[in-house]
């Protein structure tokens, strides 16, 4: 311990004897080099002795500047000079390749595969009824059309024309009941609602046969059904359809099933599937749901 403290005693008298002149060089070149390195900082950013802007001149960045400008011009130019040799490639009424979807899908309107409502309650069928009428609307103008399709007869365009001038419009007076015409509530108050059926549209499909919706319910006891063209039939004369450039006024053919629910029927979830049969379209793919076919399900609540 004493010597600890000899050692400790003679450190300190050491350092009282260093001049104050010595330790107030060291303070002062300390502060030089924080000097020099606040301004290695700077000029590091912008030095004003050579003109540098982030250690490069203004002729140094404007070779930059040019050479990135010209080099996305050039990428600029190769992307349009590709895509106009693909839009060469193409068709305006025809897409080059149509072999992926050989059958369309059915698809329902409501466009919805859960109908449920109250029928003494207005309010919860009113959105069906509002869905229906506004997807009709498009078949009002088919009234005044003068038809020069024959039935069951394909309409098929001439050879050297581009565009089908002959329109087959699709009355919807033939819907009957289930047109909105004669009842405006398609059946929903009574518990017999209706749910129109169309096919996808495919460019030159032609399908064999007399095609025609057919609707089965998994239940024990059948329920009875009217279907609106007469059978469910789609009229033939309505195929190919060629577009929408070439064929702007195409109607698509429609058909409406209404479901004449008893009191029994009420109350339960009863589930629907409508195919399209009678002709060459498949409606039995396993991987595809909705290809010739679609299932959704109805309930009625009284």
């Amino acid at each position: 311990n004493r010597l600890l403290s000899f050692f400790l005693f003679l450190g300190g008298g050491l350092r009282d004897q260093i001049p104050a002149t010595v330790r107030t060089m060291a303070s002062t070149e300390d502060k030089a080099a924080s000097k020099e390195n606040t301004s290695s900082w700077k000029d590091s950013f912008y030095n004003p002795r050579t003109g540098e802007l982030l250690g490069r001149t203004a002729s140094s960045w404007a070779l930059i500047l040019l050479f990135y400008l010209v080099f996305y011009c050039f990428l600029a130019g190769m992307f349009a000079l590709t895509m106009w040799v693909l839009l060469l490639t193409l068709d305006d009424y025809v897409p080059r390749y149509r072999d992926r979807i050989p059958t369309p899908g059915l698809v329902i309107r409501p466009s919805t595969l859960d109908i449920s409502f109250n029928k003494s309650e207005p309010q919860k069928f009113e959105m069906y009824i509002k869905e229906l009428e506004h997807f009709l609307e498009k078949y009002n103008n088919a009234q005044e059309v003068r038809s020069e399709c024959i039935s069951g007869v394909y309409t098929k365009k001439d050879e050297n024309q581009e565009k089908m001038e002959k329109v087959c419009p699709f009355m919807r007076t033939s819907l009957s009941f289930c047109s909105g015409l004669t009842d405006n509530k398609f059946g929903y108050p009574e518990g017999k609602p209706c749910v129109l059926l169309k096919l996808n549209r495919i460019i030159g499909l032609m399908p064999d046969g007399d095609p025609y919706i057919n609707c089965t319910i998994k239940k024990d006891n059948p329920v009875q059904m009217h279907y609106f063209p007469r059978e469910g039939k789609i009229d033939k004369m309505y195929f190919p359809y060629y577009g929408k450039k070439a064929h702007e006024n195409y109607q698509q053919p429609l058909v409406a099933v209404q479901l004449l629910l008893t009191k029994e029927d009420y109350n339960k979830e009863l589930s629907v599937e409508c195919r399209v049969e009678g002709c060459s379209l498949r409606n039995n793919d396993e991987r595809d749901k909705f290809l010739g076919r679609v299932t959704f399900r109805i309930k009625v609540v009284e």
